[in-house]
């Protein structure tokens, strides 16, 4: 069996910060980290090669070349290939980068999915395809059913359980209320929520063995794309407005020495605000 994931790397959004006047992201100086459901959707993916012996693990990603050190981080864990679909070109050993042209630059998710999809179609031969429910710093959980689409394959979103019997995947989905069974045949895509799984960290070994495995690079010619069809040029969203939600206020602690107290005065204070 041959399992693709697809991976991001994404800003810390702890450290995320918006410029006042542009209204977009200062990603200069945030760190990067692998996207966390991307992390469960690998972890599914271990899981199975664990269980099922031959099976490799295939991770892709969209992005800029330090997309490279997230690619490494999921060759650790235990990812067998690692494909970069970048719009710059590495060269020589110390991976300094060369700006080559932006044809993947200024994506939105109808872009990306075309781009990941042309990406997976080169690959050949994928048995499963899995992906985080959704980015951090994007929170739109489209781009996995828009690559299913593209790729003419079942998608089940919100996996919180898979099993893999007779070339059919078995999953439990995730509802507001409990869970749904539903039972898929292969070649399929599912998208990963972080109930599935708890990631496994990288091992020493790990780390030392995956900056020896080459990461392999492919622009857009690569993969069969004209600049018409990815990027900025094949991205019909277009962001109004980017903004930070304002800062909650403080808290009010009530004490007081009976309990009594302490609800006449939180009575009184939600009369003086017309709570009640």
């Amino acid at each position: 069996m041959r399992i693709l994931v697809c991976a991001k790397q994404v800003p810390d959004t702890n450290e995320v910060k918006i410029d006042p006047k542009t209204g977009t992201m200062i990603r200069e100086g945030v760190p990067s980290i692998l996207n966390p459901d991307d992390a469960n959707a690998l972890e599914a993916a271990l899981v199975i090669k664990d269980e099922n012996p031959g099976t490799e693990v295939i991770v892709m990603t969209m992005g800029p070349p330090q997309a490279s050190e997230m690619l490494r981080e999921c060759l650790a864990m235990g990812a067998d290939e690692a494909y970069l679909l970048s719009d710059r070109a590495f060269m020589g050993a110390d991976e300094a980068y060369l700006l080559s042209d932006r044809a993947f630059g200024g994506a939105d998710t109808w872009a990306t999915s075309a781009t990941l999809a042309a990406g997976i179609k080169k690959v050949k031969k994928v048995d499963l395809v899995l992906a985080g429910r959704q980015a951090i710093d994007g929170d739109t959980a489209q781009v996995g059913s828009q690559i299913a689409q593209r790729l003419k394959m079942p998608v089940v979103t919100y996996v919180e359980d898979i099993k893999i019997e007779d070339k059919k995947a078995i999953v439990h989905r995730q509802m507001e209320d409990g869970y749904e069974v539903i039972e898929v045949q292969l070649p399929c895509l599912l998208t990963c929520v972080k109930e599935l799984n708890d990631p496994r960290y990288m091992s020493v070994g790990g780390i030392m063995d995956a900056y020896e495995q080459p990461i392999t690079i492919w622009n857009h010619e690569d993969i069969g794309l004209s600049p018409e069809a990815c990027g900025l040029n094949a991205s019909p969203t277009q962001v109004f407005r980017s903004f930070s939600p304002p800062a909650k206020g403080g808290g009010e602690m009530i004490t007081g020495t009976t309990v009594n107290e302490v609800a006449g005065s939180l009575v009184s204070k939600l009369k003086e605000k017309h709570i009640i």
